[in-house]
């Protein structure tokens, strides 16, 4: 009996080991779960495949040590209403389009003209997408009507205005059916349509179009709780090895533009400045509405 009781002892600290190797959730000092809520809302179309998935993926690869991020999808309709309920992220992938969100941002230790407002950086993009000139022939300088592809909230009309001419405003499908149908002689569109071409082995010509861009996919925090799990999130999506892979959707890198109308500017002032290009209003009037470098 005595022999026994003296072998309880390593009976329970064995135990206590197994425990704490194959059950690591029975230990007293278990490491905390924290979840970081990222939406992602796309504002204006893409090049191929998901953003949102991209996203995911993203995060996955600097998962750990207790922290997981909960990637959603929102349409811009959805995350407006979800806000006006008093419910919001912890972090918030966008474009143009969200400007109720502006209040709920926080400072980052970046530097962009679009995501900035008083002298703060308030979101900064991971991706972007571009506007292009296509022309199924080499002759970019004849007349020829303009297709003006729109979609989402980006303003390509801007686009337009700073290129140098004006087109006819269509949706983005339209407008590139009625190039490739002959009925416009160019086509003004996006990375979108750089993949369409690609995807049905139609050869075209491009001009990349450099004097305004507002097809940027911005990044912001929201929470100040989980400041430092968000920001390494932000950190990997601006990583060089995560903005290698923008290609695979479609997108490129981010740089700085010429002219850009800010990610928070309200729908008023949206509305306003297109009106202004629509309306072939002097071009200073225009940049008043614009941010530069």
């Amino acid at each position: 009996m005595k022999k026994l009781l003296k072998l309880i002892p390593f009976f329970v600290i064995a135990a206590i080991l197994v425990c704490l190797l194959f059950f690591p959730e029975t230990r007293s000092e278990a490491v905390e779960k924290r979840i970081v809520e990222v939406w992602n809302v796309d504002t204006f179309e893409g090049g191929k495949g998901s953003r949102t998935s991209f996203l995911a993926k993203a995060a996955r690869r600097i998962e750990g040590e207790g922290v997981y991020y909960y990637v959603l999808s929102y349409t811009a309709e959805g995350a407006r209403a979800a806000l006006s309920e008093g419910k919001k992220p912890d972090m918030l992938s966008f474009g143009v389009g969200l400007w109720e969100f502006a209040e709920e941002c926080k400072p980052l230790p970046y530097s962009f003209s679009g995501g900035s407002i008083g002298g703060h950086c308030l979101a900064v993009p991971w991706c972007a997408g571009k506007y292009v000139l296509f022309s199924l022939d080499e002759g970019f300088g004849e007349e020829g009507e303009v297709a003006v592809s729109c979609g989402g909230s980006n303003l390509s009309v801007l686009s337009a205005v700073f290129g140098g001419f004006k087109g006819t405003e269509l949706p983005s499908d339209a407008a590139y059916t009625g190039f490739l149908n002959g009925e416009y002689r160019y086509l003004l569109g996006t990375q979108r349509d750089v993949c369409r071409f690609q995807s049905r082995g139609v050869s075209v010509y491009t001009r990349d179009l450099d004097g305004y861009n507002d097809l940027f996919q911005y990044i912001a925090i929201l929470s100040e709780e989980k400041r430092e799990d968000c920001m390494r999130l932000v950190e990997e999506l601006l990583s060089g090895r995560t903005q290698e892979l923008l290609s695979g959707i479609g997108m490129e890198a981010p740089k700085e533009p010429a002219r850009t109308v800010s990610v928070f500017a309200s729908s008023a002032a949206l509305s306003e400045v297109s009106d202004l290009a629509r309306a072939g209003e002097d071009l200073k009037k225009i940049e008043k509405y614009l941010k530069s470098h």
